[in-house]
């Protein structure tokens, strides 16, 4: 398999809207992405990965987009977007933006005039039905909308206000390939290629025997089709840097993304972690990433991550948010920057930000937690129920405004932040956590440059090493002669460890440990995680 410069990077996620305010609106912006990018640099990112600041109406938080070729003004301007994407290429670094080509915003001007008539040039741009199926959308009850001027149906994967591009439409397609070269000819160094699986749709849109099961969405037949296009047509032509949002998508399926010999995309998120695993089941998660590792071995690329916008932060949903919360922060980076694929940090990660708890349902924003709330309620289901559901796994939980210091609003913002910020803030920010020798981010710079200094890490093989302690990962990496050792206690308690495979513990090369010393090889504690070289 090549080796190539994408492989070898970690990724720093900016949800710019929390990330910094420079201008006092309460809406983070991309002039505070530029004022932040010594503090990206300095943790060892290689690309930031920009959430959509594209014209947009706000509906989706910048996913429902209305212009491709402009930028929102809670965001900034185009000038301020090309400034940024030089300061990161000046310090060394590349910036990969977030495009949504599955669905455009209803104030899309091909959607206002699909929309005016049957008859309309841009009508064959959306999906337009008679009659609806019994499909539900990720957002609504119901996957189609009634539109009064023309009689139809239109369909929508997400939000009313959301409606699907037919990619079917070959006119169509150039129109968003035509799209993606206008930013990658500016300088943008790839793409996160949101909600990708659902390009393509069952053919007449057949009812669904079960309509809660929202799989008969993603992985249709053509959509393999339209990858290899856009790869032919645009990515090919760049040396850039693609991963797909691919949701129900089994290893099997997620092959056909990346094989290398396919040439579609360079990776894939897949989110079969997540979606099966509400809290943290070590046994589950081996099994899932050993399965993916098997099947992608030798052909296509994978990624690691735990969170990111759309996820509870992974210290409140898998580790300790309280007692062990730095420990249980480390011990999860270790895990993600030494497993084979492309690591991911979301902002405030790297600090052991946590989810947040709101009073109220007014006070959240994510638009499908609200949704479903009041679908809920409006089922008859007692509200305290249905907020108790849906509080914990709510999209807001990673949503909060990045945590720079103990200051009004954690620093990030002079004025009222769009999104109340967490109260634990004062003690669990950026500030704070770099008067520590210790600290989160300084074990996140470590990683990184481990990850850098040896290429095992990267390009090695993956194998787990059988335990029978069900909070116990131990796992090797192998390239060549090299090999390193990642041992991880992914519970509250001490545990004193059997001997591992004839590797003696006492002899290897300690690369770096979340504790500050190693008393007793064998005895590892709270979250405990090492890795050692065995060369």
């Amino acid at each position: 398999m090549n080796r190539t410069w994408w492989k070898e990077t970690v990724v720093y996620q900016v949800y710019w809207r929390s990330f910094f305010d420079s201008d006092g609106d309460g809406y983070g912006d991309l002039e505070g992405v530029i004022q932040k990018l010594d503090y990206i640099q300095d943790l060892g990112a290689g690309v930031i990965w920009l959430n959509p600041c594209y014209e947009s109406p706000d509906v989706d938080n910048g996913y429902d987009i209305s212009d491709y070729y402009s930028v929102m003004e809670k965001a900034g301007d185009m000038n301020t977007l090309e400034r940024l994407i030089r300061e990161t290429h000046r310090r060394g670094m590349k910036l990969m933006m977030d495009v949504v080509l599955n669905h455009t915003s209803d104030q899309h001007p091909w959607f206002i005039d699909a929309r005016s008539s049957k008859q309309s040039k841009y009508r064959d741009y959306y999906i337009w039905r008679d009659k609806p199926n019994n499909w539900r959308s990720y957002f609504t009850p119901s996957a189609w909308e009634f539109d009064e001027a023309t009689e139809q149906y239109y369909f929508h994967s997400f939000a009313v206000q959301q409606p699907d591009l037919n990619w079917d439409n070959p006119e169509l397609r150039q129109e968003m390939y035509r799209m993606l070269r206008f930013w990658l000819d500016k300088g943008v160094d790839g793409f996160r290629l949101d909600a990708i699986a659902l390009l393509a749709k069952q053919e007449n849109f057949p009812d669904s025997d079960e309509p809660e099961n929202l799989s008969y969405l993603t992985n249709n037949p053509k959509l393999h089709d339209y990858l290899r296009e856009m790869n032919e047509e645009v990515f090919s032509k760049y040396d850039i840097f693609t991963v797909g949002e691919a949701g129900f998508t089994t290893p099997e399926q997620g092959l056909l993304y990346v094989d290398e010999r396919r040439r579609e995309l360079n990776t894939i998120f897949h989110f079969q972690v997540l979606d099966e695993m509400p809290t943290w089941d070590l046994r589950r998660f081996q099994t899932i990433q050993t399965n993916w590792y098997e099947t992608l071995k030798g052909r296509g690329w994978n990624s690691q991550f735990l969170n990111n916008h759309d996820h509870t932060r992974l210290v409140t949903r898998y580790g300790d948010d309280t007692r062990y919360r730095a420990e249980s922060a480390k011990a999860f980076a270790t895990m993600i920057h030494t497993l084979p694929g492309v690591p991911y940090i979301y902002q405030g990660e790297e600090i052991g930000m946590t989810g947040v708890r709101f009073d109220s349902i007014d006070d959240y924003h994510d638009v499908a937690m609200k949704n479903k709330y009041y679908e809920e309620v409006g089922k008859g289901h007692d509200p305290k129920d249905v907020f108790e559901s849906l509080v914990k796994l709510s999209r807001d939980n990673s949503r909060t405004p990045m945590q720079w210091s103990s200051a009004l609003n954690a620093g990030f913002s002079t004025g009222t932040p769009w999104i109340k910020v967490n109260p634990n803030y004062t003690s669990v920010n950026v500030e704070e956590d770099l008067k520590r020798p210790d600290s989160i981010y300084r074990y996140y710079q470590a990683l990184i440059r481990l990850r850098k200094q040896y290429g095992v890490i990267v390009y090695g093989d993956f194998a787990t090493i059988p335990y029978s302690d069900a909070d116990v990962y131990v796992y090797t990496r192998r390239l060549g002669t090299e090999r390193i050792l990642v041992i991880v206690n992914f519970s509250l308690y001490e545990k004193r460890l059997a001997p591992i495979a004839e590797i003696a513990l006492d002899k290897a090369q300690l690369l770096i440990g979340n504790y500050p010393e190693v008393a007793q090889p064998d005895t590892f504690r709270p979250f405990e995680a090492r890795v050692y070289h065995l060369a």
